[in-house]
């Protein structure tokens, strides 16, 4: 069995900007700093538009984060066995390799193209926790990617800890 994936969820005092009812899906937290890819927020653009080549793909893209957008990332299934790709667990599968992108498309599965990504330095991503800026879900299936439309997957995360975001208080957990 795999280890679970994390999402970062927005916490509802998160007001205004990019973050605002954010659902991250953590790919890398260490002592150097994390990184991870927003799951719902749509482009407006379509992938065809972005990349002309995946003609027949009408459906939205997708805004990872404010860095590097020119950086694009492919979640999908099931893997196509090429390099660069990692297997989160199973049924979610990423890679930022564009080789890897194009044998997605070919394989006919469903997958996100998604630009650019959420960074933190060294320690910020534990002290916007700390904060309260973040609640953190665990999941040990990609249903939440797969399953839930983009605009529920906020209020979907939550519930899956049972969680009333009306009762988060700002400022985190003191000890």
């Amino acid at each position: 069995m795999s280890a679970p994936v994390t999402f970062l969820v927005a916490s509802p005092h998160l007001r205004g900007g990019l973050f605002e009812g954010a659902v991250i899906l953590l790919l890398e937290h260490d002592k150097k700093g994390a990184m991870g890819l927003i799951v719902n927020a749509p482009m407006t653009q379509s992938v065809q538009e972005l990349m002309p080549e995946l003609a027949g793909h009408p459906e939205r893209a997708w805004l990872g984060g404010p860095v590097d957008p020119t950086l694009g990332w492919c979640l999908y299934a099931q893997p196509v066995n090429m390099d660069g790709e990692l297997r989160l667990l199973p049924g979610l599968t990423v890679s930022s390799s564009l080789d890897v992108l194009r044998a997605v498309e070919r394989s006919g599965q469903r997958f996100m193209l998604v630009l650019g990504y959420a960074g933190w330095g060294a320690g910020q991503l534990a002290e916007e926790a700390r904060e309260g800026t973040w609640v953190w879900v665990e999941q040990a299936t990609p249903d939440l990617l797969w399953d839930v439309p983009a605009d529920g997957r906020w209020q979907a995360a939550l519930d899956r800890l049972g969680v009333d975001a009306s009762r988060i208080v700002p400022g985190g957990a003191q000890a």
